[in-house]
């Protein structure tokens, strides 16, 4: 009972993440530091990331591996963004770093999508077959694309001497 209750937990939190993280990626996309969002986005990413570290160990798993990838990941975007303010390389650095943190969980909610929802699951139940390789493919492409149109057009602090 109480892991279902933390696995209700874990999930809600990797949904917000993921919709701050698409709000702050449209918002660097159109060069906005969107702020709050950024900083609730980095809270629930970090969160989901730490969260995951208490599910029961059961071995080295992919999930563990995200994990364990993820962490450098989150600790050089944050200071990258909060400690350097995003000056000079920092701003890209940021923005990939931010992207991935996304698309880690993106991922990871497609590897989810393809375990819990039936039909999903019924179309690719070792998911080794081509419509999660395809989904997978997309979310990776997408995630890229836009993070390389975001590395060029976020520039916060020419939007800040603008106004």
């Amino acid at each position: 009972m109480i892991l279902h209750i933390y696995t209700i937990i874990h999930t809600l939190i990797s949904l917000i993440a993921i919709f701050a993280g698409f709000v702050v990626l449209f918002a660097m996309l159109s060069g906005n530091r969107a702020s709050g969002w950024t900083k609730w986005f980095l809270i629930t990413a970090v969160a989901t990331t730490v969260t995951g570290f208490f599910f029961p160990f059961h071995g080295v798993t992919p999930a563990i591996i995200l994990g364990v990838i993820t962490v450098p990941v989150f600790t050089i975007t944050i200071y990258a963004r909060y400690s350097r303010r995003l000056v000079g390389a920092w701003r890209w650095i940021y923005v990939i770093g931010a992207v991935m943190m996304l698309y880690f969980n993106l991922f990871v909610l497609v590897v989810q999508l393809f375990q819990k929802v039936p039909a999903l699951h019924a179309i690719a139940p070792t998911q080794t077959e081509s419509p999660f390789k395809l989904t997978q493919l997309t979310v990776l492409v997408a995630s890229v694309l836009l993070g390389i149109i975001a590395v060029v057009r976020f520039h916060p602090e020419s939007a800040r001497a603008a106004q």
